[in-house]
């Protein structure tokens, strides 16, 4: 058994947040940062604190099936779709007017919900602001849209920031990890600890990681050589290994099963997991996609770095490049081919930085 926020790596700021707001809360907290940064383990240990008798000790019923998403008083609601439509903000008032099932307060926990639907934001306003006195909402969201921000001026904000590269290191190496593994699978995690432990367990990582450095000195200024790289890229992005994955969502199966039966297990908490593994898996090929943008972009900025003003200015053309690739897998569902192919087709015009590249790794096939 773990210590309440053990498991949220490098926020000490808003851990000491959360735990001071234990102590007298308010009815509404919204915890902002990007995925991966260990906002929902944290909101599970605030919503312990809140509902355990004795401010969160950790160690009894109410904390353990809090942090497990179990107890019969937390509410997780994660958004069905796209959007968090009005049949599921419905759903979210009627189960907020609701009275305790065991002790003295209910705790809703709101996942995703920089995904509510602009016309829906309003219809839930008036529930996050005067909830009954004994629900407390607990909101996540990686960021805050323009409908999210008059929900936001409701709630107290604690601001959770990407995992120090430090702070990850140590903590995969605690796990296990060798140290030289750890370091490279936090650099590329983008400071998200999922998926640092994800890379640092996957054995096709390092080659991935190769083949993505290789990318701009196999590229000579044709579109063949930009169409032949950009399939090969969406082949190894089939190719990634599901693994680490599955064994890490076969665990959480587990220690559910071992919950339920020692405390008895809330009616949704099967489905509801299996819902979150699910995303999970289909999120996975798009991580994938961006950490190899992130690579990509590593090894242009070296140049922009180091290059004469030539150089530096067509390195910084790539850079741009690449961000607006980004951008565009971000804000819509792109075709990854015709994504990649015009990427690369962009970076080979970028002549000066590619023939200044000092890393030319021998091409894969």
């Amino acid at each position: 058994m773990t210590a309440l926020f053990d498991d949220v790596i490098g926020q000490e700021r808003a851990v000491a947040q959360l735990r001071a707001a234990a102590r007298s809360p308010v009815h509404a907290y919204l915890l902002v940062g990007p995925a991966g940064s260990g906002k929902r383990a944290a909101a599970r240990s605030f919503a312990a604190m809140l509902l355990c008798s004795r401010g969160g000790c950790g160690e009894c019923r109410d904390c353990t099936l809090a942090r497990a998403e179990l107890h019969p008083d937390l509410v997780v609601v994660e958004p069905e779709g796209n959007f968090i439509l009005a049949k599921q903000a419905d759903e979210i008032i009627r189960q907020a007017s609701l009275s305790p099932a065991e002790g003295a307060r209910r705790v809703m926990l709101l996942t995703e919900f920089q995904r509510v639907h602009p016309q829906v934001g309003p219809k839930l306003l008036k529930t996050v602001e005067e909830p009954p006195s004994s629900t407390f909402f607990v909101i996540l969201a990686e960021d805050v849209p323009p409908e999210l921000v008059t929900i936001a001026s409701r709630a107290v904000r604690i601001d959770l920031g990407p995992v120090p590269e430090p702070h990850l290191v140590d903590a995969l190496v605690a796990e296990g990890v060798d140290r030289e593994t750890a370091e490279t699978a936090a650099r590329a995690s983008g400071g998200r600890a999922d998926r640092a432990r994800l890379l640092a367990s996957d054995a096709g990582f390092a080659g991935r990681l190769e083949m993505w450095r290789s990318v701009p000195a196999r590229l000579d200024g044709t579109g063949a050589a930009a169409a032949t790289l950009a399939l090969e890229l969406r082949d190894l992005l089939a190719e990634a290994s599901t693994a680490p994955l599955e064994a890490r969502h076969e665990a959480e199966r587990e220690a559910l099963q071992e919950r339920a039966e020692r405390y008895g297990e809330r009616g949704a908490g099967r489905r509801d997991l299996d819902d979150r593994h699910k995303r999970e898996s289909r999120r996975l090929r798009t991580d994938e996609l961006r950490f190899g943008l992130a690579v990509l972009e590593g090894v242009y900025r070296d140049v922009l770095a180091t290059g004469p003003p030539a150089v530096a200015r067509a390195a910084l053309d790539a850079v741009t490049a690449i961000h607006e690739a980004a951008h565009e897998l971000s804000e819509r569902n792109p075709n990854e081919a015709l994504l990649l192919q015009a990427l690369l087709m962009r970076l080979s015009a970028c002549e000066e930085a590619r023939a200044s590249m000092p890393y030319s790794p021998t091409a894969p096939g």
